[in-house]
C-alpha cells in the first residue's frame, strides 16, 4: 500500500531519522531503494523474497512501500551482471501515478544488453506513433539494493490484462457456468514455450497462454483458444488465403497486424518474432497483434547475425528474412498475398510522410539528455566498454552509442521505403474513372499539359491556373467527351474521309462545340503499364492523340495519329490525367441525393460507406472512391460496404454513373 508517512509514523515503523536523510535521489532521475528482509539476495526468477521499497519521486518526496515481494526476471537477461527484477505489491498501486495502470505487477528492467538503455522506451514511442493501442511505461530511475547502487532501470508494465496495459476483458474466476469463453485472452508466441504453451498443427507455432494465468484457466477456455489460433492458421495455410472473407484476413486486425509489423521492421528486432505478443477479446472475432515488448537488441544490437547470417549489420536487411522463427512463418507467408505487400508499402509511407523518422530521431535526443547523468553512474559501475551481451558496436564515450542508433534509423527507414516499393505488388493501371475534378492531361515524355491556341489543339508548359488546360471529362455511355474549361468546347478529332487505326493520319485535334452524338467528340481512354499512363483513342478515327515528333516545344500539335503496338510504349501518345482541383458545383459533404432513391452514408464508428434505399434491389451500380489527389483507392457495388479503416485520415471523393446522371460527394475521413 502506497503511504506518504511523515515522523511520527517513520518512527512506529522503528526507521531511524538518520536513514531518511540517505534516501536522496542520486542524479536528477528518481531513486528506488530496495530493502530486502535481512538484505537476503534476489537469486531466483521463480521465488519472491519479500522487501520494503523507499522511492524518491521526481518532486522530491518519498514513498514508501511495505511487504513488496520481488524476484529476478527474464530469460537470456536474468543471466547477465546487470539484472532485471519483477516485483509485487500487496495490492494494486498507482506505481507511475496518474494515467498509468493500477496493478500488483511491474517490472524493472535493467537494459543492461542496450548501451544506450533507450531501445525499450524508444519501441514504445515507436508504438504510439502507429495505430497500436497498449504500449509499456518507460519511467527510469536509479536503483539501490540493501545498500548498494544497481545503476540505471527501466520501471515499465508487466504485459497482463487491466486498464492502461492490455485492456480487454479480463475473465471470471472462477468460471462461472455459461460464462462467454470468447474472450479476452492474452498470447504469445514464444519460442522459449514457458508457461501455459501449446504447439500449433500447421505452422508448429509455440503459443503461450498468459491471460487467463495457468492456475486459472480451465480446459474448456484452453480447448476454445487452441482451436482459435488452429483456425487462424488453417485460413493462412488454405490456398484461398488471400481472400479477404475465406482467408487470414477475416480474422485479424489488418490495422494492428500492419503496425505491429512495420515496428518489428523499423526496429530490426531479430527477436520480434520469437516472442510477438497478441490477444483476443470478449464477443470480437478478431486477433490483435501487440504489445510491443522487449527490445533491447533490436536497432542492430545483437552481433550473432554476424556469424548465423553472415551480415555486418542488419541495416539492410528485413527482419521477414533474417528475423528468429515464431511468427515469421505467418509473415512470410502472408508476403504472398499481393493485399499484405501492398498495405505494408501504403501504411510505411504514411508513417514516412507524418514525420516517422524526425519523431524517432527527436525522441533519442530527449531520451539522451533525460538520461545524461543517471548513464553516466551507470557506466562507472558497469564500464561503457563492457559487452554486456551481443552488442554489435563497442565505444569509449555514451555519446557514440546515441550516435550510432541515430544513423541506424536514418539508413534503415529509407532502405525500408526503397524495399517495400520494390516488394508491392505491381498493379496495372486502373480504368479510367472520372470524379468532380477539372484534369490536366500531361504528356509523359515532355510533362507539358494539351492546352488550345484559338480552337486548335497543342501542348504547353503546364501552368496550375491556365484553364485552357483544365478540362471536364464526362462519360457518355461507354466512352468520354473533353470539355475545355476557358470555352466549354470539347475536345474533337476533325480528319475526314475514310479512315482505319493506321491510315489517314496527322490531322491536328480541335475543340468544338460539344455533341453528345458526334463520334468525333467521343474518346476512350485506354489504361497502359503499371505508372498511370493513358492513351486517347478516337471513337470516330481510332486514331490515337499524338504529340508530334515528341517535341518539347510550347505550341507543338497535338495529332490525329496511329493505332498499333506501341502505343503502350511511345511516349508521345502516353498521357498522365491529373486531378486539378474540384469542379465548381461539387457538394460540400455526404447528403441525401435522390433521396426518392438512395442516400449514402459514411459511418465514422465502423468506418464504412454505405448506401440505403427503400428498393434496395436497385443498387446495382458501381461506386468509386478517390482520394483528394485524384488516386482511386477503391471501388465496389452500392448494395456493399466499402471499408475505409486501412485509409488515411483527409478528403475522398465518391462517385457513381446511376442512369443517365454521374454523381460525385465529397467527404472527410
Amino acid at each position: 500500500m502506497r503511504n506518504k508517512l511523515h515522523i511520527l509514523i517513520l518512527l512506529f515503523l522503528m526507521i531511524p531519522l538518520g536513514v531518511f536523510a540517505q534516501w536522496n535521489k542520486l542524479t536528477d532521475l528518481p531513486t528506488v531503494y530496495i530493502e530486502t528482509f535481512n538484505n537476503a539476495p534476489i537469486v531466483s526468477k521463480d521465488y519472491y523474497i519479500y522487501a520494503n521499497i523507499y522511492l524518491m519521486n521526481d518532486e522530491g518526496h518519498l514513498e514508501i512501500y511495505d511487504s513488496v515481494q520481488i524476484r529476478g526476471r527474464g530469460n537470456s537477461t536474468w543471466n547477465m551482471s546487470k539484472k532485471p527484477y519483477k516485483i509485487k505489491f500487496k495490492q494494486k498501486e498507482k506505481f507511475l501515478g496518474k494515467g498509468y495502470a493500477k496493478a500488483k505487477k511491474w517490472t524493472l528492467l535493467a537494459n543492461a544488453a542496450d548501451k544506450t538503455l533507450m531501445r525499450n522506451a524508444l519501441t514504445s514511442a515507436l508504438g504510439e506513433f502507429t495505430s497500436l493501442k497498449f504500449n509499456p511505461a518507460a519511467k527510469f530511475v536509479d536503483v539501490v539494493l540493501n545498500g548498494q547502487y544497481l545503476g540505471n532501470y527501466q520501471i515499465s508494465d508487466q504485459v497482463d490484462v487491466r486498464p492502461h496495459r492490455v485492456n480487454i476483458v479480463e475473465q471470471e474466476v472462477p468460471l462461472p457456468d455459461g460464462a462467454d469463453i470468447s474472450g479476452g485472452y492474452l498470447l504469445e508466441v514464444d519460442g522459449f514455450q514457458d508457461g501455459n504453451c501449446f504447439t500449433t498443427n500447421y505452422y508448429y507455432t509455440p503459443v503461450r497462454i498468459h491471460s487467463p494465468e495457468e492456475e486459472d484457466i480451465t480446459a474448456l477456455q484452453n480447448t476454445y483458444v487452441h482451436n482459435y489460433i488452429n483456425m487462424f492458421e488453417r485460413r493462412l495455410r488454405s490456398s484461398n488465403f488471400t481472400d479477404p472473407v475465406n482467408g487470414y484476413r477475416h480474422v485479424v486486425d489488418e490495422a494492428s497486424l500492419i503496425d505491429w509489423y512495420l515496428c518489428t521492421e523499423i526496429s530490426a528486432n531479430i527477436d520480434g518474432f520469437y516472442s510477438t505478443y497478441f490477444y483476443k477479446d470478449q464477443a470480437d472475432s478478431l486477433l490483435y497483434f501487440g504489445p510491443l515488448w522487449d527490445y533491447d537488441i533490436a536497432y542492430d544490437n545483437d552481433y550473432r547475425i554476424r556469424s548465423e547470417q553472415g551480415l555486418s549489420t542488419t541495416t539492410y536487411s528485413l527482419m521477414a528474412n533474417i528475423a528468429y522463427s515464431g511468427s515469421k512463418r505467418w509473415i512470410n507467408r502472408m508476403w504472398e498475398d499481393p493485399w499484405f505487400a501492398k498495405q505494408v508499402y501504403v501504411r510505411y509511407k504514411e508513417l514516412l510522410d507524418n514525420g516517422l523518422v524526425d519523431y524517432l530521431q527527436n525522441k533519442v535526443d530527449s531520451l539522451s539528455r533525460l538520461l545524461q547523468k543517471s548513464q553516466q553512474m551507470n557506466y562507472e559501475k558497469w564500464g561503457l566498454r563492457n559487452r554486456m551481451y551481443h552488442e554489435m558496436v563497442l565505444y569509449s564515450s555514451y555519446d557514440q552509442y546515441v550516435e550510432d542508433l541515430k544513423v541506424f534509423i536514418n539508413e534503415h527507414c529509407a532502405y525500408l521505403e526503397n524495399t517495400f516499393s520494390f516488394m508491392k505488388p505491381v498493379e496495372p493501371t486502373p480504368p479510367f474513372e472520372p470524379a468532380n475534378y477539372y484534369y490536366r492531361i500531361q504528356n509523359v515524355k515532355t510533362a507539358k499539359a494539351i492546352d488550345i491556341s484559338e480552337t486548335s489543339v497543342c501542348q504547353y508548359s503546364n501552368l496550375k491556373d491556365r484553364e485552357s488546360q483544365d478540362w471536364i471529362i464526362r462519360k457518355v455511355g461507354e466512352h468520354f467527351q473533353l470539355i475545355n474549361r476557358s470555352n466549354n468546347l470539347a475536345l474533337n478529332d476533325p480528319t475526314v474521309g475514310e479512315c482505319t487505326p493506321t491510315t489517314n493520319i496527322e490531322t491536328q485535334l480541335d475543340v468544338t462545340a460539344p455533341d453528345e452524338n458526334s463520334d468525333s467528340q467521343l474518346w476512350d481512354l485506354i489504361p497502359q503499364g503499371t505508372e498511370g499512363w493513358y492513351n486517347l483513342l478516337n471513337v470516330h478515327t481510332q486514331h490515337i492523340a499524338n504529340l508530334r515528333a515528341g517535341s518539347s516545344n510550347d505550341y507543338t500539335p497535338i495529332l490525329s495519329y496511329t493505332n498499333d503496338e506501341r502505343n503502350g510504349e511511345s511516349q508521345n501518345r502516353l498521357w498522365y490525367i491529373i486531378p486539378n482541383g474540384p469542379l465548381p458545383d461539387d457538394i460540400a459533404g455526404i447528403r441525401d441525393m435522390e433521396p426518392d432513391e438512395y442516400a449514402l452514408a459514411y459511418d465514422p464508428m465502423q468506418q464504412v460507406l454505405h448506401f440505403g434505399s427503400e428498393t434496395p434491389e436497385r443498387l446495382t451500380f458501381t461506386v468509386s472512391v478517390h482520394a483528394a489527389n485524384g488516386m482511386l483507392v477503391g471501388q465496389f457495388k452500392a448494395n456493399e460496404e466499402f471499408n475505409m479503416t486501412n485509409q488515411p485520415s483527409g478528403i475522398y471523393i465518391v462517385s457513381w454513373r446511376c442512369g443517365n446522371k454521374t454523381r460525385s460527394v465529397k467527404f472527410k475521413k
